[in-house]
């Protein structure tokens, strides 16, 4: 609304009473969702419960055993969400990228919502290892499960100053090798077999904690790729990350966003990481661990069914971020209600079915 004599719009004023109100519905609101966190808490199982009937969800990465095969995507979980879900229900948390000094992320926007997905180009900011140690790294470790930490590099011989850095913190690491190789043209280091060996040899040198090496889609061969990981001494690959787009504004016909590029994740590519998971398995005897579009127990045991040994939740968490608890609850279900011990007799309880 607007007055006669200077055009501009009014601005309604709430009263005591009004703000009262609003207050009260505030902390109504807030109490509410008290109950409905200490709900979904309360109705999750301790794995770690002998009375509770033997079905055994754990993975073994390298010397380290998580409790369930499920995780979050590198990325997608804060150690925030602790307060918000019941983390010791899952395998561990993956934390966002350490690189070796800090850095700014892209310009905005760095995310945006199309038919097919989500495609972020956040860019991935990090404080370096003494600022991820100062600051985020406490708050991890306060969780009930182990941390993976995630850790990048714009060159080969990046990743391992960074792991010896961080040195016995955190119960594995993550190479998150999709980062263009700024000594080779920009190639993602993950897309060329020689690298991966590079970098994987050189993190071994420094660390006796498991190593899980993150590969990315755009590869001649994924089988050459995780083998190469596999040779130089990792202990699990993770396949894949996010897939290199470009969103259109509808209007303008120009990028979205302030990067150009950003990466495509959700449920419509994973037919495509399926593939992809499904080939490295062949490949190599450690474990693969799936990541694309897994935001059900049925995408879990579709990658189960191919060959992964884990998965991680990223683009679905954003909307639920109780989707990987309820993935593991789901799995859990599953198997007591087919009367099996483990997701591999579930499997082939299915397939002869």
């Amino acid at each position: 609304m607007t007055t006669a004599q200077t055009g501009r719009r009014m601005v309604p004023v709430l009263d005591d009473t009004a703000v009262t109100d609003a207050r009260a519905g505030h902390a109504d609101a807030r109490a509410g969702h008290a109950d409905a966190r200490a709900a979904f808490f309360a109705a999750g199982p301790d794995l770690r419960d002998p009375t509770i009937p033997a079905v055994d969800l754990s993975v073994r990465i390298g010397s380290l055993t998580l409790r369930t095969p499920v995780m979050p995507a590198s990325g997608c979980f804060g150690p925030e969400l602790g307060a918000l879900i019941p983390v010791a229900e899952l395998g561990a948390t993956v934390t966002k990228t350490v690189f070796g000094s800090a850095r700014g992320g892209n310009p905005v926007h760095r995310l945006t919502e199309i038919p097919a997905g989500m495609v972020n180009s956040v860019g991935i900011p990090s404080r370096g290892p003494a600022g991820y140690l100062a600051t985020l790294h406490p708050r991890y470790a306060a969780l009930d499960a182990p941390t993976i930490i995630s850790v990048g590099g714009h060159r080969t011989s990046e990743y391992a100053p960074v792991v010896a850095a961080l040195g016995e913190h955190g119960a594995a690491f993550e190479l998150n090798v999709s980062c263009p190789n700024l000594d080779r043209d920009g190639t993602d280091i993950g897309s060329d077999p020689a690298a991966i060996r590079e970098v994987v040899a050189a993190v071994r040198l420094v660390t006796e904690k498991p190593i899980i090496v993150k590969l990315p889609v755009l590869v001649a061969s994924i089988a050459a790729c995780a083998r190469a990981a596999e040779e130089a001494g990792a202990d699990a690959v993770c396949v894949a990350n996010s897939i290199p787009a470009m969103p259109l504004d509808v209007l303008t016909r120009r990028p979205i966003l302030g990067n150009v590029i950003g990466g495509l994740s959700g449920p419509s590519i994973k037919p495509i990481v399926l593939r992809l998971v499904w080939l490295a398995s062949r490949a190599v005897q450690i474990p693969v661990i799936a990541c694309g579009g897994v935001g059900s127990v049925e995408d879990a045991l579709d990658y189960f069914s191919v060959g992964a040994s884990a998965v991680q939740v990223g683009t679905a968490s954003f909307g639920r971020p109780f989707a990987a608890v309820e993935i593991v609850r789901g799995l859990l279900e599953r198997c007591l209600d087919a009367g099996v011990g483990s997701i591999r007799e579930l499997l082939e309880l299915e397939a002869a079915l």
